[in-house]
């Protein structure tokens, strides 16, 4: 199996495992990252539910994604290529899954008339952003070290994105009194999400089968 990333980021020999001191290091990172996320998580979703807004449910929903994320990418730290290139096909099928339930649930609240609560909708993406730029400084030396944690550092990325646009949502939600803005924001943050998707998967399934698949008949 080629040892070099398919990310494209320049990097080289990203199958060889971690120093010890480096394992203790990311994992420790990790494990942060993965607590800010679940709170994360618990406090936006309830917040989403109160305010009525599917953009900040689809952050809510992203933050909870991001930590099963992390919880793979801890299992995997240190392994072989293969087994990392294995989680990151996994990450990538979740990011699938929960783009697809967003654009279910922008669909479902479109149906309704209910206005998001603008300020509360603004104050909690400014909350989240906060949190998620947090994460995205400490995943930010990790970036380029294997396909794994160049998926997981994405995934953060995209939620920085996403918080800036719940937050301009918020903006346009209390300019118009309208859920549209609220709406349009939730199908980009989906589209983000199944994006990013794709990505993850074909360059995971790029490393667990470089030859096309031939490898898995001999």
């Amino acid at each position: 199996m080629n040892d070099q990333s398919t990310t494209g980021c320049g990097c080289h020999d990203t199958a060889a495992t971690l120093s010890s001191s480096h394992d203790r290091a990311l994992r420790r990172v990790l494990m942060i990252v993965m607590g800010i996320n679940l709170a994360l998580f618990a406090v936006e979703f309830i917040a989403a539910y109160l305010i009525g807004s599917s953009a900040l449910q689809a952050d809510a929903l992203d933050a909870f994604g991001d930590a099963s994320v992390y919880a793979l990418s801890l299992f995997v730290v240190g392994r072989s290529l293969r087994w990392r290139a294995g989680a990151a096909l996994l990450k990538g099928i979740i990011q699938g899954l929960f783009g697809l339930l967003v654009l279910f649930e922008v669909y479902r609240r479109l149906r309704g008339e209910v206005v998001p609560i603008a300020p509360w909708m603004l104050g909690m993406a400014i909350v989240a952003l906060a949190a998620n730029l947090s994460c995205f400084w400490l995943l930010l030396r990790y970036r380029n070290q294997d396909l794994n944690l160049r998926s997981v550092w994405l995934c953060t990325r995209n939620d920085v994105l996403s918080n800036i646009g719940v937050i301009i949502a918020a903006g346009a939600v209390a300019y118009s009194q309208s859920n549209l803005p609220d709406a349009v924001i939730g199908t980009l943050i989906a589209m983000i999400f199944l994006h990013t998707s794709a990505t993850v998967i074909r360059q995971s399934w790029r490393e667990l089968w470089p030859d096309g698949g031939a490898a898995t008949s001999r």
